[in-house]
């Protein structure tokens, strides 16, 4: 290859670029193609982030900030409603957030929709 990068994880050689991302294919690891401060430079990019950009974590207290129509049924979750013991989900469809609120249940939430509280 016309390169000298090799994969931070295990050292290898073979490996090419995909977009904005470099790619082992001897370990799978994927990382940004701009930095040469290894696999831990995405990270700190990484994570869920609410409204205003603050990280969340799993057991934060959330506060939804603007009404929001709960798919199926009549109901909907005021703005301003805090929502305790948030849980960080991997979801594709947007909603990262997996969390019960008082008076509606179970449910999964967006976190462009919260902030933290």
């Amino acid at each position: 290859m016309d390169n000298d990068v090799k994969c931070p994880q295990c050292g290898s050689e073979h490996v090419y670029k995909d977009g904005s991302l470099w790619i082992c294919p001897e370990c799978a690891h994927e990382w940004a193609a701009g930095g040469d401060a290894g696999a831990d430079a995405p990270r700190e990019d990484q994570g869920v982030r609410d409204a205003n950009g603050n990280l969340l974590a799993d057991g934060d207290t959330v506060t939804v900030i603007k009404d929001l129509k709960v798919k199926g049924s009549s109901l909907v979750v005021k703005g301003g409603t805090k929502v305790k013991g948030i849980r960080l989900v991997d979801a594709t469809d947007g909603h990262n957030i997996s969390c019960k609120i008082d008076g509606i249940g179970a449910m999964n939430l967006k976190s462009e929709f919260v902030k933290k509280a």
